[in-house]
């Protein structure tokens, strides 16, 4: 009896150790898991899941899952030739460092700094030429910052300055995530990661820094083993998605609580952030004080957004409307996806934004609730162009969950 008392004692000293010590060190926990993740081969099986219909305003839309998947996505290409879909042609980039291609899994060739602490990964892959790049978060000692790195050598081929505040108050969800090419040139979202507002809202306004930016990067450049990204657009918070019609440029972005936002890209143009959104800042409970930022965008000298979502639906990607909506809305179309959202308004749907001709007001907003997914990413192909199949399908992914096909019908 005494063996057994002294035993549980010594078990409830040792937990007790390891929160006080968890607790103090938090940066070292942080680490183990980083190792632990890194190393976590990606699951991916292919399904064939029942067809689920949801009722849109003017046609159904129909829903399965093709394939299954345990981690985050971070790009997916599928060949735009190759009409005929088939899950052997998917190439999947994952936020953990792995791709898969024929759904095997294979680590990507990414330098010792990578990391997935504060929520790291990678956040989109770019294609130039013959060579791929990621777009990723990095730690070196207490540097965190971010970094374009080839994935042909694992050789970092651009860095960012070391991010400002301490690192409980960086979040690299809101790194950003997505490219489009234009011009002979790449785009690359770049947002400011934190938590709420802090120091590092503010590299936004800063010219000096990539954060809060919509960067240019010239392919000539890149074909010189030159990456010198310049600043195109300035004044974002977290810039999740980046789409074209025609010569015109459009993002998508995090508010805080409250203000997600689409834009339509000016070169030169500052979109205010953190000086003003029409969201309001955390609430003490999530590590911000609450109070409201200035609203006016243009009385303020900055650009306003298209739209913005109060509540926020957590919109996460963007691309062009599939052609059969085109045809039938006979009007500029982009489609947005959503995550998680909020208990005001829910996200994890389909968003189709109907713009005027002149492209510079947003007639209608449809929202289409899929159920219980976090949509990440459109399947396009290596320019972020749209993906369709032959029958018209398009196919999105969820955190999480895997590969699904989306396909309009029934229109009435």
């Amino acid at each position: 009896m005494k063996r057994i008392a002294i035993i549980s004692l010594l078990w409830i000293i040792s937990l007790l150790f390891a929160v006080i010590w968890s607790y103090e060190n938090p940066e070292n926990i942080e680490y183990f898991k980083n190792y632990i993740k890194k190393n976590k081969e990606i699951k991916a099986e292919k399904v064939d899941s029942a067809e689920e219909k949801i009722i849109g305003n003017s046609f159904l839309v129909k829903l399965s899952q093709i394939v299954s998947l345990s981690e985050k996505t971070a790009f997916v290409v599928y060949p735009d030739k190759k009409l005929k879909f088939d899950t052997k042609n998917l190439v999947i980039y994952s936020q953990n460092g792995f791709v898969l291609k024929n759904l095997k899994s294979e680590k990507l060739n990414l330098p010792k700094e990578f990391t997935l602490q504060r929520n790291g990964g990678v956040k989109t892959v770019f294609f130039s030429e013959n060579e791929t790049y990621a777009f990723l978060s990095a730690k070196k000692n207490n540097c965190y910052y971010a970094a374009i790195v080839s994935l042909s050598n694992g050789k970092e081929v651009f860095k960012s300055n070391c991010l400002l505040d301490i690192p409980k108050n960086i979040d690299f969800n809101g790194l950003g995530s997505s490219n489009i090419h234009h011009n002979n040139k790449v785009y690359l979202a770049v947002g400011t990661p934190e938590k709420h507002a802090s120091k590092n809202s503010f590299l936004a306004q800063d010219p000096n820094s990539i954060f809060g930016k919509i960067l240019e990067i010239d392919k000539e450049n890149i074909r010189n083993n030159l990456i010198d990204p310049i600043i195109f657009t300035s004044g974002h918070r977290v810039p999740q998605g980046l789409a074209k019609i025609g010569r015109n440029l459009f993002n998508v972005e995090h508010g805080p609580k409250g203000g997600d936002e689409i834009n339509i890209l000016k070169k030169g143009e500052n979109y205010g952030w953190p000086v003003v959104s029409y969201g309001t800042n955390y609430l003490k409970d999530s590590g911000g004080d609450g109070k409201s930022y200035k609203i006016n965008h243009s009385s303020n000298n900055f650009k306003e957004p298209l739209f913005a979502f109060v509540p926020s639906v957590g919109i996460s990607n963007l691309n062009n409307c599939p052609k059969v909506l085109i045809e039938y809305y006979k009007s500029p179309c982009l489609l947005a996806l959503s995550l998680r959202g909020n208990n005001l308004r829910t996200g994890k749907s389909l968003i189709i934004f109907l713009l005027n001709n002149k492209l510079n007001k947003i007639n209608s907003i449809e929202k289409i609730y899929l159920g219980n997914l976090k949509l990440r990413h459109f399947v396009t192909d290596e320019k972020n162009n749209l993906y369709e199949d032959i029958k018209g399908n398009i196919y999105v992914s969820a955190d999480k969950k895997g590969i699904y096909r989306v396909n309009f019908s029934d229109f009435r």
